[in-house]
């Protein structure tokens, strides 16, 4: 599956690009019918720690899948994003396998 990630108002480090990369790819393990991904990390330039936003878009034959999430850092805000991309495949795969 191919990922592009880019980045909001600050530069990430290779083990956050990584990371995202690595629980986005997990995805297919859902539905392999997942065609590509656009994830936006944007550091929102409030005083409130929960700051770290995500935005994951997935193209998939039919509809995208959009999600959109904030934490206290990149790495939660991406597990809590992966977890409702989940929840929204299953849904999608079951809606598909009963046409």
């Amino acid at each position: 599956m191919d990922i592009r990630i880019q980045t909001v108002h600050f530069h990430a480090d290779g083990k956050l690009l990584d990371y995202v990369q690595e629980k986005i790819d997990k995805l297919v393990h859902y539905f392999d019918g997942i065609i590509s991904g656009e994830v936006i990390l944007k550091l929102d330039k409030s005083s409130d720690l929960h700051n770290k936003i995500i935005h994951v878009k997935l193209h998939i034959p039919g509809n995208d899948i959009f999600v959109e999430e904030v934490g206290r850092s990149f790495e939660e805000a991406t597990d809590i994003a992966v977890d409702v991309l989940a929840r929204q495949i299953k849904k999608r795969k079951e809606k598909m396998r009963r046409m």
